[in-house]
């Protein structure tokens, strides 16, 4: 469970990095409504910086993405080992 939980923090921090060099060569914003979602659905810390207007640092970006994956990763994960369907006695025996 520890390693699924760490892929989904790199991945969160992969998602990032990905927004902070494409921004290197086009502007997000929401004038441009397809990129604009994508942002906000992939990185949420887009959505706090456009409701309290205030601008983060990509590498404060990328580990708050990163948290928040790994916050993802944890519940979904939990959840995941909740719902497992307990092996029956034949299939213990096995």
């Amino acid at each position: 469970m520890k390693q699924r939980i760490a892929i989904w923090a790199w991945v969160g921090m992969l998602i990032a990095a990905f927004w902070a060099a494409s921004l290197l060569f086009v502007k997000v914003t929401p004038a441009e409504p397809i990129l604009w979602n994508l942002a906000q659905i992939s990185c949420p810390l887009v959505i706090l910086g456009s409701v309290f207007h205030f601008g983060v640092r990509f590498y404060w970006a990328i580990l708050a993405n990163a948290i928040v994956y790994a916050f993802a990763g944890l519940s979904l994960e939990t959840l995941r080992q909740a719902l497992k369907r307990p092996p029956t006695p034949a299939e213990s025996h096995n």
